[in-house]
């Protein structure tokens, strides 16, 4: 890891020009990690280019509250075929939607990710599965290329961190992961505010389909789960894009009887993308990447092929057959 951080400190050290990606339909830790890397290379002189590949290109709701949301462009903006780019939390090349192309042409590819399914890709792969979220790896980044670290890069990795740690609690929680926690807080911006943002600023559309969801809770105590689902009709219903629920899992993943949590949400495609948190009775990435997909232990997720019958029953088998976690 010291050899990669050394080869892409000097990459971004050399290029006047960067081009950074992070994963399709994005949570705080990716677009923090990009914008907080983004603000940081812009502090020493570089231009820079930011976008993720949803087409269309749909911002979360929090992400105004994100330094440099204003270097976000489409993905038809991004640059073709870039001297160096960085991609940022992403588990799989997939996971970069429309800017795939740009990634196989760059000649420079920095790769930095967090998840235990990454087998690694790019040019200079960084990955830590023991890191607790990609916004500490792109702070290891910015301490190895040294400088100032801005306050608007430190409020971008703040929000990463908080939020792929579920506020400092989940177990990648270490020791640094508080220290630098706190250090980031040293700098001037409205940690308060931010934190509003992100986790106590929902719609009341988003709180009727909340209900639906949680109307629609079933539980399988032979497979240890509980597990809901959503539909494309439910959210034009109310009116809003699939992506604000995405804190829908958190909810459902408090129900004590169940090890495993599951969110079945339709996407435009019809097919059924799978979101799953595990208390630590089940290695939920294995099942994810058994399916295509991946992530972590304790959180996963892949893209179903079947119906919504298929797509919960295959979930349901999966899980009885899975080996528990000692």
């Amino acid at each position: 890891m010291s050899d990669q951080l050394d080869r892409a400190a000097e990459a971004l050290q050399r290029a006047p020009d960067v081009a950074l990606a992070c994963h399709i339909n994005p949570d705080p830790d990716a677009l923090g990690s990009m914008l907080g890397l983004a603000e940081f290379l812009q502090a020493r002189g570089k231009r820079v280019t930011c976008s993720y590949g949803n087409v269309p290109f749909e911002h979360p709701r929090w992400v105004e509250a994100l330094p440099g949301a204003g270097l976000l462009v489409p993905p038809n903006e991004f640059p073709k075929s870039p001297e160096v780019m960085v991609t940022l939390d992403c588990a799989s090349t997939d996971r970069l939607g429309a800017l795939l192309g740009s990634a196989k042409k760059a000649k420079e590819l920095i790769w930095i990710d967090h998840h235990v399914s990454n087998e690694g890709a790019g040019t200079i792969p960084l990955i830590d599965p023991r890191a607790s979220s990609t916004a500490e790896m792109v702070y290891r980044l910015m301490r190895r290329m040294g400088g100032d670290i801005p306050a608007d890069a430190a409020a971008c990795l703040y929000a990463g961190i908080v939020t792929d740690t579920g506020r400092f609690q989940y177990d990648a929680t270490s020791t640094d992961t508080l220290r630098l926690g706190a250090e980031l807080r040293t700098h001037a911006f409205d940690h308060a505010k931010l934190a509003q943002a992100l986790f106590e600023d929902n719609s009341v559309p988003y709180l009727r389909v909340l209900a639906t969801a949680l109307g629609r809770l079933q539980l399988v105590p032979d497979a240890e789960l509980v597990w809901t689902y959503l539909t494309q009709e439910d959210i034009i219903e109310v009116g809003i894009p699939m992506g604000e629920t995405d804190d829908l899992i958190d909810v459902i993943r408090t129900a004590r009887e169940a090890d495993v949590a599951a969110v079945l949400k339709q996407q435009r495609d019809g097919r059924f993308k799978v979101s799953m948190r595990s208390r630590g009775g089940h290695d939920v990435a294995t099942i994810a990447a058994a399916h295509g997909g991946g992530g972590h232990r304790l959180a996963a997720g892949y893209t179903a092929k079947g119906s919504l019958e298929e797509s919960a029953r295959d979930l349901v088998e999966s899980l009885k057959a899975a080996p528990k976690v000692a």
